[in-house]
């Protein structure tokens, strides 16, 4: 397999969830073994996606630099993971990713739109070739060694709407397009009211998110589908991921897991050379089986 990037430019403009301000977003193409690498075009700073610039989990994940910083990165990461590409320049004239309706399905779109194209160089993979976990308390999440990418995600909440909620999702990219891509961020209204008293979710909506009192879900349309509420963990696990700087091949498992456990792995991953592979030329199964995952 060849590494990829898009063939053309393409660009949107959305909402930011917590500033509440317009923002452009292009996406442009890169050449080989350069990676993901955003870019502030109203400051004409650059930050590469890397874990030492992941510099705040607590409500999204943030990439920062020297005073830089743009949020709400996983959306558009989790994206860019399904579709295989390796290397691109997300560039954006304000602090925030676009939440567009909340999901990753417009990114989906944008980059139907811009299309994909092979390079010369070949693809780099991770395997993961031994168990890693971290914990917060009863909270987890983990990765084994698999031939595959697949998450296992369970979520517990004390609310009659989610309450207990677990799904299995094998990864590809038409299973994500299937199962997660459209599942959207959701809240509860006590929190949006409290962020909003500190200046935060500005831009948060009903057209956005899904809101949740505390017996039932404010949106008049209701759910996408059954499991939404845990297809977006998958969903923000999968653009959390995307930090390792390449596709990965590996079985993760998470309780309850957000944005900081997620971050916390992937720098416990990379601590110990025993606990991956970067595959440059993988052998033909496993060739095989990751371009039938990114067909």
């Amino acid at each position: 397999m060849k590494q990829t990037t898009i063939n053309h430019s393409v660009e949107l403009v959305g909402i930011g969830l917590h500033k509440g301000v317009p923002v452009k977003l292009v996406l442009e193409p890169l050449e080989e073994n350069q990676g993901i690498v955003f870019y502030r075009s109203d400051l004409g700073v650059k930050l590469p996606l890397k874990p030492e610039n992941i510099v705040d989990t607590k409500m999204a994940t943030v990439l920062g630099k020297d005073n830089t910083r743009i949020s709400t990165i996983e959306h558009l990461l989790s994206a860019v993971h399904a579709y295989g590409i390796d290397n691109l320049k997300i560039s954006v004239d304000n602090e925030e990713i676009p939440i567009m309706d909340g999901s990753a399905l417009a990114y989906c779109m944008l980059l139907d739109e811009a299309g994909i194209k092979e390079l010369d160089a070949p693809k780099k993979v991770m395997e993961i070739k031994q168990v890693v976990e971290v914990r917060e308390s009863d909270k987890f999440v983990k990765i084994e060694p698999d031939s595959q990418l697949s998450l296992n995600f369970t979520i517990d909440f004390n609310h009659p709407v989610i309450a207990k909620q677990a799904h299995h999702f094998v990864f590809s990219k038409t299973a994500y397009k299937e199962q997660v891509a459209k599942a959207r961020t959701f809240g509860f209204l006590q929190e949006v009211n409290y962020l909003r008293s500190i200046g935060l979710a500005k831009g948060g909506s009903l057209n956005n998110c899904i809101v949740l009192d505390e017996n039932s879900i404010l949106n008049k349309e209701g759910l996408r589908c059954e499991k939404e509420f845990v297809c977006h963990k998958i969903l923000d696990a999968m653009g959390d991921l995307m930090v390792l700087g390449m596709p990965v091949m590996g079985k993760y498992t998470s309780f309850s897991g957000s944005h900081k456990l997620n971050s916390m792995l992937v720098k416990a991953i990379l601590a110990d050379a025993k606990n991956y592979e970067v595959l440059i030329a993988t052998d033909p199964a496993k060739e095989f089986a990751l371009q039938k995952a990114f067909a």
